[in-house]
């Protein structure tokens, strides 16, 4: 992972024992990438459904029926073996009750501030998503659990699912059994752009969505970039990355063996290991070779680890923190002796992955309950990954009652004569004036400042 001049400045001197080989990070926004992206969903706009039947031929040979029905989504497991079917059943459970969890925690309140002054907060969730299911060379099985069962958790009345077109039965069986498990409302064996397309612009024999949700590759996320106002999004996701903090206590076979585990997502995906230990990371950058000799995927981790991997030394735990805080990456683990004190100090990570039998793995499955869409490219500065909350609005609302009057005019009618808003000042006028007029007691100075 790339560190600029600047963060380097704050961060002080540290070892690199592997630096990445490509000057910046993951190109995110190719402009023929974009140019594309503009121009299919011009097209999509306009065009409507013969558009998007039309890309989908295009893009994907598939002329068949887009819509899967309720049977062939239920009878989708039956195409499955008997392991992998209750594997899934079993992340579904873990993934649901985790976010039926976060969902009690977010709770409904008021509070009175004065006397006749109530605010209070209702949490609601928006009314129709659409939910992008990828099913590339590598079908993300988990991805409905994390999306659309998530939505449904959180209460949302309807979610569309759209899932690349793939062999006679028109999507891969173990996604579409997925998004059974997970709750959507319809799936649509519609893929890339013009599934966001349809979705966004109400071309699927529905309203249109009022929010995107999903991972996908650099087309789809062009695509939720550019749509988002129209609806809203759940995060622009770039390159899977992992991050993992370890200390002369890990084992560097483990280690080697997670970083590679999130660099076989791409040819683009970061990979980095920041250390207290030089010996460790000597002993990180050795099996990592070992590993990708006869690794059944190196065509593609073996490029990402060679472009986009990096390995660091830091003098501390303190400055081990701070450089993984620049890095701010998508999954970070953490193998030491203390991983409480980096619980406890860590600020910049998508999900944190505790002590050396934590794996990135058991969440990007479901297994582990939490949510695997998280932000990448150093956002989780500012950016937390897909939850409940995400579905939910937090609406607040307020009732000030006669009594409550002094509690907010006077103050209402003095900034708003400031401001020089007249018609401002005035709505505080009026109601002062009432109370005047009607009880013949209000002085206009708050309850605060009388008593």
């Amino acid at each position: 992972m790339q560190i600029t001049p600047s963060e380097a400045a704050q961060l002080g001197p540290l070892t690199w024992l592997k630096k990445p080989a490509v000057d910046g990070p993951p190109a995110q926004r190719d402009p023929r990438v974009v140019e594309r992206v503009s121009e299919m969903l011009r097209d999509i706009e306009h065009g409507g459904l013969t558009a998007v039947r039309r890309y989908s031929e295009d893009l994907d040979g598939w002329t068949g029926a887009l819509e899967l029905g309720r049977d062939e989504l239920r009878r989708s497991g039956d195409q499955l073996p008997a392991d992998l079917r209750a594997a899934l059943e079993l992340g579904h459970e873990r993934t649901h009750r985790f976010a039926a969890a976060q969902r009690e925690h977010l709770t409904d309140f008021e509070l009175e501030l004065a006397d006749g002054v109530v605010c209070g907060q209702r949490y609601v969730p928006v009314s129709r998503v659409g939910a992008y299911l990828p099913a590339g060379r590598f079908p993300l099985l988990a991805s409905a659990f994390m999306t659309v069962g998530v939505a449904k958790t959180a209460g949302v009345p309807s979610v569309l699912a759209c899932t690349p077109p793939s062999g006679e039965h028109g999507a891969h069986p173990a996604v579409l059994y997925g998004a059974y498990l997970s709750g959507a409302d319809r799936v649509f064996a519609l893929g890339g752009v013009q599934a966001l397309g349809a979705m966004a612009f109400g071309l699927l024999d529905e309203a249109p969505v009022d929010m995107l949700v999903g991972a996908g590759n650099a087309y789809v996320t062009e695509a939720k970039r550019q749509l988002f106002g129209r609806v809203g999004i759940d995060l622009l996701a770039g390159p899977s990355e992992v991050a993992v903090l370890a200390d002369e206590t890990a084992d560097p076979d483990w280690v080697a063996a997670d970083l590679l585990g999130q660099a076989e997502h791409g040819p683009n995906s970061p990979a980095a290991l920041v250390t207290t230990s030089e010996e460790l990371g000597r002993q990180v950058v050795a099996a990592i070779d070992r590993r990708l000799a006869t690794l059944a995927t190196r065509e593609v981790a073996g490029p990402a680890w060679r472009d986009f991997g990096s390995v660091v030394v830091a003098r501390d735990s303190a400055q081990a923190v701070a450089v993984s805080d620049v890095w701010g990456p998508e999954h970070l683990e953490i193998q030491t002796a203390d991983d409480d004190y980096y619980l406890k100090t860590l600020t910049n990570y998508g999900s944190l992955f505790l002590g050396r039998w934590s794996t990135v793995a058991y969440s990007d499955k479901g297994i582990a309950g939490t949510n695997h869409v998280l932000p990448t490219g150093k956002t989780s500065r500012y950016n937390a990954g897909l939850s409940v909350s995400r579905f939910l609005k937090p609406l607040t609302y307020q009732r000030a009652a006669k009594e409550g009057t002094a509690a907010l005019a006077p103050a209402v009618e003095r900034i708003s004569a400031f401001e020089g808003l007249a018609a401002h000042e005035a709505t505080a006028t009026v109601r002062i004036e009432h109370l005047g007029r009607h009880s013949g007691a209000f002085d206009g100075t708050p309850a605060v400042d009388r008593a």
